[in-house]
């Protein structure tokens, strides 16, 4: 029983620790310049549609049916992305993707300080730029 309400505690701690929230186009340009690794989760279909944002690291989570590989995606990220520390951005078309696979690293893996691109790149970034 104590082991159980320990463990429940070290994980409402990890909960309230972790950081998931979104940036603008303008915040995601000032992490670049501190060397902030940005993630694109999209689909090779849609790199190549939208383009992808300069410095940006492409790792796909979801292919073009939904279908998703947790260890492949956690494998390449751990790459670019090593200190769970440290914040880490990603994006995806118009952030609904983000929304799943941001509260999935903030909250089950570990990460403390992950960032949505608000809108994704077509009306976050795409649409900033344009003005």
């Amino acid at each position: 029983m104590f082991k159980k309400i320990i463990l429940t505690i070290i994980t409402l701690q990890a909960l309230l620790l972790a950081d998931f929230s979104d940036i603008d186009a303008r915040q995601l340009k000032e992490l670049q310049k501190q060397n902030t690794p940005v993630i694109d989760i999209r689909t090779p279909g849609e790199w190549k549609e939208t383009g992808v944002i300069p410095g940006a690291h492409k790792i796909m989570f979801f292919d073009e049916r939904g279908n998703y590989d947790v260890q492949k995606f956690l494998d390449a990220l751990q790459k670019v992305a090593p200190d769970k520390n440290k914040p880490v951005v990603i994006y995806c078309r118009s952030a609904s993707r983000t929304k799943v696979v941001g509260d999935f690293l903030s909250r089950q893996v570990g990460y403390k300080d992950v960032k949505e691109l608000r809108g994704g790149v077509v009306y976050g970034w795409h649409d900033k730029l344009e003005k």
